[in-house]
């Protein structure tokens, strides 16, 4: 049975007080239908079919696209067309099995293509594989830190992705004036973001290049402020907040209005390519151009560091799940004082040590077998895999639980490097080196993109009362699923379009890791004091207490799509403090929410079919429209953008308390 309460607590977003409790949405003590044929069955179709359109469209345009938001739409859209009562608690099974396809995805097509890109081979088996047991590594080595972020941090970061399928799922079911308020700005949204994506009647990003005088200052000392006027990324930074969302922005500044200025000035008297990896002279650079070939790498070198960061402070969480692994395996079982809660019961500690180590060993045995054929080499990337990946998992979980953006292909692209490195050590390079730095690349790549997706799915079932051994257990399921799909996917896509020449798909992520990695096994050096910078800059943000991770993510994120971020948190600062009623403050604030939420899960929806629609040339881009390049197109621009944050700060004015 499930409650006639159809709102979350009051508490579900702010830390709890000494002694104060969070009770979800449906109690510990209730007993509601998770694990059904209707639950099973759903979210393996949808695991199906959002892997192979993620797949499809990642490789075409470039875009890998959440799944989690539009899958709860529509297993609440199913459950209230066919009158299921009470389907609340299956929608999110429903969510988290189908959710499997996003991130599975992103894992494979990230790295796996950059083989067909090298001329190298390259077999269903190796997707297959890599994308299975990279995603059965993220599930299990965070498994034993769901306490720590979904329970012990709650209301310490935002989740902002989590907040806004949450706020779906429970406006869904609980109909009313919540499910209205979510339908009107999931509209407002998804048309908003339709008109820009499709039909371009306005700019997506607005630079100040456009302005008169501006146009040279961006030229000659590489300064420009651009801000996307998505409304769906607006709401996501409303979900964050002001203070994450002006950490992140503060980085994405320093990258912007210092570092590229600075890169600019220094380039200007070079005759010659400055970098291992680099063709273009600097003064021959604009901003963007100097961003991805020099700054980025700082931003990555940030995220390594506030990760070694993070995985120090967390020594302590690290220990305690290895020595109740030890508990369970080797000793006596831990006593306790009553049977654990139902919304509380993870897998046992000795199954996932045990299902670990199974993996691993299929780990071992596949590098072994199907891509290195030596022993001492097929030993390497397995310590490679089981390190790295364990060491990241709670890098991209924090990640996603601060901006809802995994930086994985940042990760990566470390993991990459440092596996070149140790491989050519042990005396791989070549063709067969490349080969296994990618199968390993994409075997992490998998595992950290599911460890952030999973957490994600982890911090709603704890928010609306699941029960997390059963989205423990059948998110495996999604997870072969998925990584059979785009298994089948990627080999048809090559044989269909192929990803080099003419016509080829395009495959930006891949193509980035085809570039790195070649001239890594061919001893060429990595951008090293680059990384190290970011990794002083982040060392240097934690003696003086301000969360590296954020920061080094807002230097490693494109400008434009930080200060919507950072508008978006300054609506949430005003909205909720304009009222000297605190409880007035906390009405405005929860509706905002339910708005922004709307704006992600409308855009989200219409995201996709704005791809799809691209792929089959109906789109602004192949009508040849001109409008876009009137000056008058950037102050409408604006004032759309204008529109959207009016629509989502004076409906959330409207909320009262009751």
């Amino acid at each position: 049975m499930e409650p006639t309460s159809r709102s979350l607590p009051k508490n579900a977003y702010t830390p709890l007080k000494a002694g104060e409790r969070y009770i979800p949405l449906v109690p510990a003590e209730s007993t509601p239908r998770e694990i059904t044929p209707y639950s099973v069955l759903f979210g393996m179709f949808f695991a199906v079919l959002f892997s192979a359109a993620a797949a499809y469209l990642g490789l075409k345009i470039g875009q890998v696209f959440e799944a989690a938001i539009p899958i709860a739409i529509i297993a609440v859209g199913i459950s209230t067309a066919t009158k299921r009562v009470n389907a609340l608690s299956e929608n999110v099974i429903i969510q988290s099995i189908g959710a499997s396809s996003g991130v599975v995805v992103a894992g494979a097509i990230f790295t796996i293509p950059a083989l067909y890109i090298l001329g190298l081979p390259a077999n269903f088996l190796h997707i297959f594989l890599a994308s299975m047991f990279g995603g059965f590594l993220g599930i299990l080595y965070l498994i034993p830190f769901r306490r720590y972020f979904v329970r012990e941090m709650h209301g310490e970061l935002p989740f902002p992705e989590a907040t806004a399928t949450t706020e779906v799922l429970v406006a869904g079911e609980s109909g009313g004036n919540q499910a209205k308020v979510l339908l009107m700005a999931s509209l407002f949204g998804g048309l908003y973001d339709f008109c820009v994506a499709t039909f371009g009647f306005w700019k997506e990003t607005f630079t100040t290049k456009v302005i008169p005088g501006f146009d040279s200052i961006a030229s000659n000392f590489r300064i420009e402020f651009r801000i996307n006027t998505l409304a769906s990324v607006m709401g996501l930074g409303y979900i964050i907040g002001l203070r994450y969302a002006a950490i992140i922005c503060a980085g994405s500044f320093l990258s912007w209005f210092l570092l590229i200025p600075l890169v600019g000035y220094i380039g200007q008297g070079l005759t010659a390519p400055l970098g291992s990896n680099v063709t273009a002279l600097i003064k021959d650079m604009n901003a963007e151009q100097i961003f991805r070939a020099y700054v980025r790498h700082i931003g990555i070198g940030g995220i390594a560091m506030a990760g070694i960061i993070g995985i120090i402070k967390s020594s302590k969480i690290i220990l305690g799940a290895f020595k109740l692994a030890g508990t369970e395996l080797f000793g006596k079982k831990l006593a306790t004082t009553g049977a654990a809660e139902r919304t509380d019961i993870d897998l046992p500690m000795s199954t996932v040590v045990s299902l670990i180590i199974l993996v691993l060993a299929g780990v071992f045995f596949f590098f072994w077998q199907s891509v290195t054929g030596d022993l001492l080499q097929a030993v390497t990337g397995l310590l490679i895999v089981a390190i790295i990946a364990f060491l990241f998992t709670t890098v991209a979980a924090r990640a996603i639980a601060i901006v809802g953006t995994n930086p994985v292909s940042g990760m990566t692209l470390m993991t990459l490097i440092i596996s070149s490195f140790i491989l050519v050590q042990v005396g791989m390079s070549g063709p067969t080196g490349m080969v296994s730095a990618l199968i390993i690349g994409g075997v992490v790549c998998t595992a950290l993109s599911m460890a952030g997706g999973f957490i994600t799915d982890l911090k709603i079932g704890y928010w609306l009362g699941n029960t997390p051994k059963y989205q423990e257990t059948w998110k495996f399921l999604g997870t072969i699923l998925s990584a059979a799909t785009v298994g089948f996917v990627i080999l048809l896509l090559n044989e269909t379009y192929g990803f080099v020449g003419e016509n080829a798909l395009v495959a930006p992520q891949a193509n980035a890791m085809a570039a790195v990695i070649q001239p890594l096994m061919s001893n060429q050096p990595a951008p090293w004091v680059l990384y190290l910078a970011g990794a002083l800059i982040a060392l240097t943000l934690e003696m003086i207490h301000i969360p590296p991770l954020a920061f080094a993510l807002g230097m490693y994120i494109p400008l434009e799509l930080n200060t919507p971020i950072l508008m978006g948190g300054v609506f949430s600062h005003i909205v909720s403090t304009r009222s000297k009623d605190e409880t007035l403050n906390v009405a405005r604030r929860e509706r905002g929410t339910l708005i922004a939420s709307g704006f992600i899960a409308g855009g989200s929806i219409m995201g996709v079919m704005s791809a799809g629609l691209k792929y089959f040339k109906w789109n602004y881009e192949d009508w040849g429209w001109t409008w876009l390049s009137d000056p008058l197109a950037n102050v409408v621009t604006i004032v759309m953008f204008g529109v959207a944050a009016a629509y989502l700060m004076m409906d959330a004015m409207r909320a009262k308390t009751t």
